[in-house]
């Protein structure tokens, strides 16, 4: 009978071996918010904007949809909600139901933000999102964290604890 060892040994960055499976692990791991708009719901591109992250190696740790109320949206918005073009960008968020994912991925605040391309989707290059999907300033796909403590109260605003999970993505090698 052949000898099976189980034990677990660190053979390349980012990878852990473990038999014949390899699990990633990083210590700069981050968990990221992301909010597909309405823009990217209408325009049936959530599957393919998710697709796309998964395809970066990120992980989700939770998504959801809902409806974002007045209140929820002059909170998460707070940094403008007292600038004049306010009210389009809440009667746009509330137009349709969001869809909230918590993304990890190491450097995942950046990583996230390089996929997407900048706010402006006119600005934004072919093959990032925003240059492939967005068309305006506001009709840019998803709102994502600026920063990791950003994310942090974010995280916090769209999710409970309970909704974040935490599981090993183990790749087939």
């Amino acid at each position: 009978m052949a000898n099976l060892s189980f034990e677990a040994e660190p053979l390349r960055e980012n990878l852990l071996f473990v038999g014949r499976s390899a699990v990633r692990f990083s210590r700069l791991m981050q968990t990221t918010l992301i909010l597909l708009k309405p823009d990217c719901i209408t325009g049936h591109k959530a599957g393919e904007v998710l697709k796309r992250f998964e395809d970066a190696g990120f992980q989700i740790r939770g998504c959801k949809m809902f409806r974002a109320d007045a209140s929820l949206l002059r909170e998460h918005y707070a940094h403008i909600a007292t600038k004049p073009f306010f009210p389009e960008v809440e009667a746009f968020m509330g137009a349709t139901p969001l869809i909230a994912v918590a993304l990890a991925a190491d450097n995942a605040v950046d990583r996230v933000r390089e996929l997407l391309g900048p706010t402006d989707s006119t600005k934004a290059a072919k093959g990032t999102i925003r240059g492939d999907f967005g068309t305006t300033m506001m009709k840019n796909i998803a709102h994502a964290s600026d920063s990791a403590e950003s994310a942090a109260v974010e995280l916090k605003r769209f999710f409970k604890d309970s909704e974040l999970f935490d599981y090993s993505m183990t790749l087939s090698v």
